[in-house]
């Protein structure tokens, strides 16, 4: 029943509610929020795909909703929620739902030697950003990539696009995964292959964007030095993903998962498992049945790449800042590259236990503690960077996971400000042309290509960022590190 989840609802920290198990779920959910962003999410549909989720079969731990969570497709976005890979004969469930159609969406967080006034008409920096950086829905002007080129791109990720000079061998140990999720290899269809061939390089539309960006605050000076951060500096944020070649890996799975289930009196079920499914847009298969692991195999591939193409998009950074300078003097580093999009397999410790779980990320991100094993020695005793993009009007922030073990919700935070109109109701309550008047008159140069990107992504179209960052650090799941204000925008 819509809204039932208000009946089973507790406030049980600052910054923390459970939605206690009840009917069908295998675990109590768990919503970053206080009692005024409870109060101002008037969208109800969040937590009860939160409680669908919930109810996965081999759930494990609790499920989680980060501060940013809103609506999604099937899962919210913000959402969190494991498996257990060893649960049944097949294992837990794969979601294609808990991944979203951008596999590996994620952003990377360059630094620069720069100052703002060591930049010379920063307005002629945009336009030129805006001219040389592919946007849009198209993949128009996007590397061409030979079969054989792209094939090894989904299988090496980073590394085969930095073997192709399209990107650096040393930002490697600066990304999630070192870029690269192994696994089976796994050729993609004609269609996801055509669609990837072309799109390298290339930013997309919607909420993507380039930004050049200034550090205007500093939370914690020791891991603010540890990533190279400083007042002041100039840095440049990436957000994109798997383009269309993500997207139609998801569309097939989707499909083709959606297609063994059919509706009962109790909800979707597919025979083939014996699965039975509160909302048909979560289609699941169990972990290692054939069709689980296709579909992961697959969304792997994509990751990669996601993780080549934002590798391919630094390489034209800083090709267009040396361009613009006349010289090498931006000095660009990548500080790290996240996904905020993906499905993982991980060691937790739920309940004083080891397990090996599947943990879908879906607009979420890893916030690993300082100690882990798969953090470069730079971020020992420090946390991994955790960067969460607010809006063109506001700020985005970098935080940090905790300087040793993990947190309580499989070392995850937010991704972003998360959304709070849908983007039919900002195109139509925000006017394209006054935003983008106010936008300058903060000094913020915006370009995009698409007219109604500018409503569709304004500020008030999304949740205050400084309080979904503040949520997350009172919850304990990452602390801020610094703020960056915006300089420049390009958009699709």
């Amino acid at each position: 029943m819509e809204g039932e989840w208000k009946n089973h609802l507790e406030q049980v920290e600052d910054a923390l509610f459970r939605i206690n198990q009840h009917g069908s779920m295998n675990a109590d959910a768990m919503l970053v929020a206080d009692a005024a962003h409870i109060a101002a999410s008037t969208d109800d549909r969040s937590p009860g795909q939160l409680v669908n989720a919930a109810s996965l079969p081999g759930v494990i731990g609790n499920a989680w909703a980060m501060a940013d969570w809103h609506f999604g497709y099937g899962f919210p976005i913000g959402g969190v929620v494991a498996t257990d890979l060893n649960w049944g004969e097949q294992g837990g469930v794969i979601s294609p739902g808990g991944v979203g159609f951008d596999i590996n969406c994620g952003v990377r967080l360059c630094s620069t030697e720069l100052q703002i006034d060591q930049i010379p008409n920063l307005a002629g920096l945009a336009k030129l950003l805006s001219n040389r950086t592919p946007a849009g829905a198209s993949g128009k002007g996007g590397v061409h990539l030979k079969e054989q080129e792209l094939q090894d791109i989904l299988e090496r990720g980073a590394l085969a696009s930095a073997d192709m000079g399209w990107g650096l061998h040393e930002d490697l140990s600066h990304i999630e995964s070192n870029g690269l999720l192994t696994g089976n290899e796994h050729t993609l269809s004609e269609r996801a292959m055509k669609r990837g061939s072309k799109s390298l390089g290339t930013l997309g539309s919607g909420n993507h964007f380039l930004e050049l960006q200034v550090v205007d605050r500093i939370e914690d000076e020791e891991a603010a030095k540890a990533f190279g951060l400083r007042l002041g500096q100039v840095c440049a944020m990436i957000h994109t993903g798997s383009r269309g070649l993500g997207h139609q890996v998801c569309s097939e799975h989707v499909a083709s998962l959606e297609s063994n289930y059919r509706q009962q009196s109790d909800g979707w079920h597919a025979e083939k498992w014996d699965i039975t499914l509160a909302d048909r847009q979560l289609a699941a298969a169990p972990f290692h049945s054939k069709e689980g692991q296709d579909y992961f195999s697959a969304m792997q591939a994509a990751g990669n790449f996601a993780f080549a193409n934002r590798s391919a998009l630094t390489k034209r950074l800083r090709d267009n800042l040396a361009h613009h300078l006349g010289n090498d003097d931006a000095g660009v580093e990548v500080i790290y590259d996240v996904c905020h999009n993906i499905a993982k397999v991980e060691e937790h410790v739920i309940h004083g236990s080891s397990c090996n779980c599947c943990v879908h990320r879906k607009g979420a991100t890893r916030a690993l503690g300082g100690d882990h094993s798969e953090l470069a020695t730079r971020f020992s005793g420090v946390g991994q960077p955790v960067l969460i993009p607010g809006d063109m009007g506001t700020a985005s922030w970098v935080l940090a996971g905790p300087k040793s073990g993990s947190n309580r919700a499989f070392d995850s935070s937010c991704h972003g400000a998360g959304r709070q109109l849908s983007r039919a109701a900002a195109r139509r309550n925000v006017d394209s042309e006054e935003l983008l008047k106010s936008l300058e008159a903060k000094g913020i140069h915006v370009h995009t290509r698409t007219p109604n990107i500018l409503s569709e992504e304004a500020p008030e179209a999304y949740k205050d960022v400084d309080e979904v960052i503040r949520l997350t650090a009172t919850a304990e799941l990452a602390r801020p590190v610094a703020r960056l204000t915006p300089l420049a925008v390009i958009k699709g």
